[in-house]
């Protein structure tokens, strides 16, 4: 069977806070770009490219483009195979902005704990609820434990089955 590779891309920039940017990922985690530690850590210095970044009204001029973070404000040189030079924005790879991005705590919405504190108040072992639920105790510890995601119809089946109790879930 092929592992299917998910290479990170950024569908949303949610807000931008000085130098820190909160994006939402194509895997749906909500993240935080410090770009004042990342200048910090490649010592961005007046001969740099990024040097116009420093200036935090340079900075938020970033745009989404082509699922990464685009700053038109800045140009690159490129040469193309007819040896012809082309201006384009300046941009990071996505997998290199998730790389040097952290979690949202705010925005991480962890069914696991919810999960746990029904089993626990229901008084079930997690070895009890992967039996009803048709799944498993190393599943219901990794959920529990926020080290996988889960299905929503899988969430809906230990919630419902496994706990007996119902589900209502509500955008606004």
């Amino acid at each position: 069977m092929r592992k299917k590779i998910i290479i990170p891309r950024i569908l949303r920039i949610e807000k931008i806070d000085g130098f820190k940017i909160y994006c939402t990922f194509n895997n749906g985690e909500s993240r935080i770009i410090d770009f004042a530690e990342i200048f910090r850590k490649w010592k961005v210095k007046s001969t740099d490219i990024e040097y116009p970044l420093l200036k935090e009204n340079e900075f938020k001029k970033v745009k989404l483009r082509n699922n990464t973070l685009s700053w038109n404000n800045i140009k690159v040189t490129l040469i193309d195979e007819n040896n012809k030079e082309n201006k384009h924005p300046y941009e990071l790879s996505p997998d290199v902005l998730y790389n040097f991005s952290k979690p949202n705590p705010k925005q991480k919405f962890k069914y696991g704990i919810l999960i746990r504190r029904a089993r626990k108040k229901a008084g079930l072992t997690q070895e009890e609820l992967a039996k009803r639920s048709g799944t498993t105790k190393f599943y219901i510890s990794r959920i529990e434990n926020n080290k996988t995601d889960i299905e929503l119809s899988t969430f809906r089946k230990i919630i419902e089955i496994g706990l007996g109790r119902k589900l209502r879930l509500e955008i606004e």
